[in-house]
């Protein structure tokens, strides 16, 4: 499996602040970047799996509007993140 207890942590402990902070904006966003390089991936040689698409745009629309948040909420953090995670606006 591609995302394991131990990798999930490691993202949290890097954006979260800590491995048990998995509410946070900044972790949620990193763990959803995860999560969509590796569905991109996924499509790139299954391009007529129709759900992980579905899927796959899901996900991008939780990350944007965790994005926007972010943004109202603290503009450094946020291009911080973007600049780290190698997100484009």
């Amino acid at each position: 499996m591609y995302l394991t207890k131990e990798v999930k942590a490691e993202i949290f402990k890097k954006h979260g602040g800590s491995e048990g902070n998995t509410g946070s904006a900044e972790g949620q966003i990193a763990l959803f970047t995860h999560r969509i390089n590796h569905l991109t991936g996924h499509l790139k040689s299954n391009h007529k799996d129709y759900n992980t698409e579905r899927s796959l745009v899901r996900l991008v629309g939780k990350r944007r509007s965790l994005l926007d948040y972010l943004k109202k909420k603290d503009i450094e953090k946020y291009r911080d993140l973007i600049k780290e995670l190698n997100i484009r606006k």
